[in-house]
This record gives C-alpha cells, structure tokens and sequence, in this order.
C-alpha cells in the first residue's frame, strides 16, 4: 500500500511538471518594431506570455494597461515608450508581471491621478521592475495595497522646473508589505523613496539627488535601508512616525535641513552612517532651521551608534520629548554647535561606559583607557537661556557672558544639567571614507 501511494504522488508530480512545460511552451512570444505591432500585442497577450519592444519610439493612444497574469514585457537597447504627456505609462492590475530593460518618458503630472512612469495597481502582487529610466513630472512608480515588490537597476527622474513638493516622489509605496529596491538612481523628484504604511521594505545601494528627502518613512514598519546615498537634497534619511526601521551604512552630504531625522520615532537603530555638511544659508536660530547632522524630536527610544557627524550648523538637535535614545560610539568632528537640546530632563549620552567622540573635548586621559577622566557637557545653561530666548544671542561674546561661564564651570553650576557624556571617546571610533569611497 505504501509502495503504490508512493508511485501515485510520483505520477502527480510528474503529471504536474508535465503541465506545466505544455503551458510554457504554448507562451507566445511577441515582438514590436513597429505601432502596428506595439498595439496589437498588448491586445493579444495572454498569462504567460513575453513582449520584445525593439528599438524605437512607440506613443500609444492611451495608457498601456496590463491585464494578463505572467507576463514579461522587455525592451531592447534604445526602445522607449512616451506616454504623451497625460496619464501613466503602464499600468499593472494583475499579479507577476515583469518589465525591464525599457525607457518610459513624458507620463503626466497628476499627483492627484497618481500619474506615473509604472503604477501597480491594488493586487499586483509580486511584480518586478528592473532596468527601467523613467522621466517625467508624475510618480516614477506608484504603487498600492500590494506585496511583494521588486524595483532594480532603475533610473528614476523628475522635472526639474517644477517645485520640489509638486513633483511626484521617485517610488511612491503605500500600504505595501515586502519591498526590496536595490541600486536605483533618483534625481529631481520630490522624495527619493516615500514609505506610508509599508511593511519590510529593503532599500540597498540607492542613489538621491536634487529631491526633499531620500527616503521618507511614514507609518512604517521592520525596514531597513542599507548603504544609501544622498546628496544635495533637503534631507537625507527622514523616519517620521514609524518603529523598528534600521538605517545603516548610508551616505548623506551637502544637505539642507537634516542628515538623519527621527521624528516620533521608536526602536530604530541608526548605526554606522556618514552625515557631512548640513548646512542652511537661511537658518535662523529663533525658528530653530538650521541644518542639523541628527535631529530627534518628539519621543521614541531608538539606539544611535558609530555614526560619523562633521562640519555641520549642529551635529545633533534635540527637541520636544527626545530623551528616550540612547547614543554611544558616535563621532561629533567640527560642527559649528555640536549639540542644541531644549529641555529640561537631564540626558547621558553614553553606553555601558563608552560616551562618544567630540572634537571639541578639552579634556586628559591620564590612566591611558582612551575614555576621557572628565565628563563632557556641550553646553551649558547660558546657552539654553540664548535658544530660548535668540533674541539675546548679540550677548553671547560679551565680558559679562564670559565671566558667568567661568564662574559656572568653577563652582559646577551646570552639573547634571541639559546633555552629558560621562564617559567621552578620546580619539574618533570612525574613520570616514576616503572622496573616491564614497
């Protein structure tokens, strides 16, 4: 009995196998050179089919919507589809569909129409994009109430003489639970990456320039991003009410208003980035806007580690119930403040007896351990008093101001007050990246 059940799921699997390789072989191939065929392929494929699109310029009617399960839609070199300058490019409404290897330019600018390059419509599971320029005013991709998404190897641009907040964002995700976006190139949209309601989203070896943020979480959760880049944006990594994201070994320069911000953030992990050279031409200390390495503001408990944060307006800015993180290993090199807290809960920064490193410690080792004998504070309560109140800031370099911060360092006034560091680094635990490396 057991020998002939044996042979029976034998018979199953092979009666399977054999199904399934009389259906691949009855997929059709299609091959576009010309409109005639561009049109008739999208009407005539069928689940499983592929579409070749040979070199050229095709321009359909309207929005190229697929309906067929399976299939594979590839360009060849130099093969572009140019919407017309209204509506998406292609839409996808059906599970498992494959395009790569093709230009798709000119799609609208709707943002309300979610216009884009590729929208992946609710329900379109595992789709992948790949090889993919997309150029124009809209959504690069917009996709919805999904999973299982793949967007690789894509280059992704939008229009340049638009305002930044009415151009649509790079990959525009909502209500999508598993992502991976790898190696993509994304200028002069609105935010690189934009995450609202996602759920495991990877994103790996990305490139932002020209947008407002690189990648922006909101209402996310369990993802991560990893050996990213983004330069000359407005600010580079944004996790905004979102939990257990982790950003790591990321890239952030020549920015605006932040390098990495956590926003009502909780239980992050944000370890081994580089942030250099925020800087806001048009910060004002009595709006609090100048351009901040790591800003935390609001509550949360995230763990913030061998992170690199030089030469900006303030290495890190905290605000608005930002007590709860936990900050050891960093490195704090040449930043104009190298710490603004307003608040009154007393903060260590230190971890387990390891502080930081700041550039700006004036202290001695005299028992070799590479921990600094004295304990670190980067300000001091005239300065919270000149935050508070920065309309008093023209007194900051006045005799008087000098003679109550040597009087308060005498007797120890500030002791236990605003942002310690019992323990501070006394060389960097970083070394940054050579130019070429980065």
């Amino acid at each position: 009995m057991l020998t002939s059940l044996s042979k029976g799921m034998r018979l199953s699997v092979v009666s399977v196998f054999l199904a399934c390789l009389a259906m691949s072989s009855l997929a059709a191939d299609y091959v576009v050179d010309s409109p005639e065929s561009f049109e008739d392929a999208f009407i005539d494929v069928e689940d499983g089919d592929i579409i070749t699109i040979k070199k050229g310029v095709y321009i359909p009617a309207e929005p190229i919507e697929i309906f067929a399960r399976g299939i594979t839609i590839r360009g060849e070199e130099d093969a572009v589809i140019d919407a017309g300058g209204e509506g998406s490019g292609i839409i996808i409404r059906v599970p498992r569909v494959r395009v790569e290897n093709l230009t798709i330019r000119n799609y609208g600018g709707d943002l309300y129409n979610r216009d884009a390059g590729v929208k992946v419509a609710d329900g379109a599971d595992n789709v992948v994009l790949k090889g993919l320029t997309l150029q124009g005013p809209g959504f690069g991709v917009r996709a919805d109430r999904l999973s299982d998404l793949t967007i690789e190897n894509c280059r992704i641009e939008g229009d340049q003489k638009r305002h930044v907040l009415d151009r649509g964002d790079g990959v525009f995700l909502n209500y999508v639970k598993s992502a991976d976006l790898h190696n993509n190139h994304l200028r002069n949209v609105r935010d690189g990456f934009y995450f609202e309601n996602v759920d495991r989203a990877r994103s790996n070896g990305n490139f932002f320039t020209g947008a407002q943020y690189g990648i922006h979480y909101m209402y996310t959760r369990d993802c991560s991003a990893d050996n990213n880049r983004a330069m000359g944006v407005r600010g580079g990594y944004a996790l905004m009410s979102s939990e257990t994201v982790t950003l790591t070994n990321s890239y952030s320069a020549r920015n605006i208003e932040f390098g990495i911000l956590l926003n009502v953030a909780d239980r992050c992990f944000v370890k081994d980035n580089i942030v250099e050279g925020v800087h806001n031409p048009k910060g004002r200390a009595a709006l609090d806007n100048e351009g901040k390495g790591i800003f935390i503001y609001g509550p949360g408990k995230n763990r913030i580690t061998q992170n690199y944060i030089a030469n900006s307006d303030i290495g890190i800015g905290v605000a608005l119930g930002g007590e709860g993180n936990v900050l050891w290993n960093n490195a704090f090199v040449d930043n104009q403040i190298q710490v603004r807290y307003v608040g009154e809960k007393p903060l260590e920064w230190s971890h387990e007896g390891r502080g930081n490193f700041w550039s700006t410690y004036l202290g001695w080792d005299l028992d070799h351990d590479g921990i600094g004998d004295r304990a670190y504070q980067p300000n001091d309560s005239l300065d919270r008093i000149f935050w508070i109140y920065p309309e008093a800031r023209f007194l900051m370099d006045s005799p008087v101001t000098a003679l109550l911060r040597w009087l308060a360092n005498q007797f120890e006034i500030d002791r236990g007050k605003g942002v310690t560091d019992s323990h501070p680094l006394m060389t960097s635990p970083i070394v940054p990246p050579s130019d070429e490396k980065k």
